[in-house]
């Protein structure tokens, strides 16, 4: 995630990375997104004192808000920065993942930031999220007819592709879809450099 965020900063903008130390390795459940959010604000609030600007990459923007209130820089989630982007223009947009358990929660999250009128729904792949994560080619093509059934059966006019570990597969598929592909780490980092310009 560090290293695609790094991919799309501008020339001058330097991207550190922190990874959690404790709390679940991988998010699948409310209660691992949950768990996360004391890790996220206490490792936040240590970068706060280095960095100019945090991006939260966990797609339930885990401790976000607590962060946000104790920290004196600007703070961006990427489900929030890929969710605004992907409904700029009242466009209806979807959602592509791994995780079932997320489901009511990714809508909570459209409805928080309001843009649940223009959410058209989430997409799943199939199989173990685990499994797929491990296997780089299947994820895209198990993320890739999520995207297309997003699209053709939900009306999206962009699809995010919902997961911070499932980065590398959101930028792979934006070149064989005509419909926008948001991909939530660079969505961040363009707000985020926004928000401290």
């Amino acid at each position: 995630m560090t290293a695609i965020a790094r991919a799309v900063a501008p020339r001058g903008v330097a991207v550190g990375g922190v990874t959690a130390r404790r709390g679940p390795p991988l998010i699948l459940t409310a209660e691992q997104l949950a768990a996360a959010a004391p890790e996220v604000v206490d490792l936040g609030v240590a970068a706060a004192r280095r960095h100019d600007g945090i991006v939260v990459a966990g797609f339930g923007d885990p401790g976000l808000a607590e962060l946000r209130a104790r920290v004196g820089i600007p703070v961006v989630g990427i489900a929030e920065a890929a969710m605004l982007e992907a409904a700029a223009g009242r466009r209806r947009f979807g959602v592509a993942t791994t995780t079932p358990a997320l489901v009511a929660l990714i809508a909570e999250r459209a409805r928080d930031l309001g843009v649940a009128d223009f959410y058209a729904g989430i997409r799943l792949t199939g199989g173990d999220p685990l499994a797929l994560v491990a296997d780089p080619a299947r994820l895209v093509d198990a993320l890739a007819e999520a995207v297309r059934q997003s699209i053709e059966r939900d009306g999206a006019q962009a699809v995010i592709i919902g997961g911070g570990p499932l980065g590398r597969a959101a930028i792979a598929l934006a070149p064989r879809f005509a419909t926008p592909i948001v991909a939530p780490i660079p969505a961040a980092m363009r707000r985020l450099l926004r928000a401290m310009s």
